[in-house]
């Protein structure tokens, strides 16, 4: 119950929750039988959407403009500058839904492009059913990772490897869902047991390699404190420059 609670205190999981159950509702009352088999093509193809937008635009260099930098610290800087704040867990509502519609919409329009019967149904058992269930597992699964609760065997495996890319080594395992380190090991982001023994903890590492007094994280702090319910004390503590 403490985990449903903090997810749907989020618009964003509520939301997509309520597009995901209207996928499948719409499948189970008016869909054709064989589009049920294109379920799992979402889930896979989520997968590569949450290691692409993670390692590829939530990990993107520093912007010098403090508005772009204000962006990503809310997308996903901040949840590293905090990474037990429940507000920063979750994908914002800017960039989910966003991404769904795009998603949506680009699938429909490609399935009608090469003449698919039923492109629309293509679409909705890929994206809002498929796609979507999955991004709510990664949600459940990232939230769980971060917090100190009993877990499964599973979920004890994916706060492990997920540990590893906060207090590690921040370009490496960009997957957090089930299965998804696979991705990770065939793109050569994961980090083996051998080397790990190895590897030294990277200089400011919750700050993304950023001073933690860089002016731009100060700022992004001081303007989102109110809204993620930051301390003077917490902000304190995160600006203070050692490794």
């Amino acid at each position: 119950m403490l985990r449903l609670s903090i997810m749907f205190k989020h618009p964003a999981i509520w939301i997509m929750a309520l597009a995901c159950g209207l996928a499948f509702a719409a499948m189970i009352l008016a869909g054709p039988a064989w589009v049920w088999w294109l379920v799992p093509l979402g889930i896979g193809a989520q997968l590569l959407n949450e290691y692409n937008l993670h390692r590829h635009v939530f990990h993107l260099d520093p912007p010098r403009r403090q508005w772009a930098f204000d962006l990503l610290y809310q997308a996903h800087y901040g949840h590293h500058d905090f990474p037990t704040n429940h507000g920063l867990f979750f994908v914002p509502i800017w960039v989910a839904l966003p991404m769904l519609a795009f998603n949506f919409f680009a699938v429909w329009g490609i399935a009608a492009l090469f003449g698919a019967v039923d492109a629309i149904w293509i679409a909705v058992a890929i994206v809002p059913a498929g796609g979507v269930l999955m991004f709510m597992v990664y949600e459940w699964f990232h939230m769980t990772a971060h917090l100190n609760l009993p877990k499964t065997a599973i979920e004890r495996h994916v706060t492990k490897l997920h540990n590893q890319h906060h207090f590690r080594d921040f370009s490496k395992w960009f997957h957090v869902s089930p299965g998804g380190e696979i991705i990770d090991r065939a793109m050569g982001t994961d980090i083996d047991r051998e080397a790990l023994k190895s590897q030294q903890r990277i200089e400011f590492i919750r700050t993304l390699g950023m001073s933690p007094d860089d002016p731009r994280l100060v700022a992004a702090r001081a303007r989102f404190a109110g809204k993620y319910g930051l301390s003077m004390a917490e902000i304190t503590q995160a600006a203070r420059v050692s490794a």
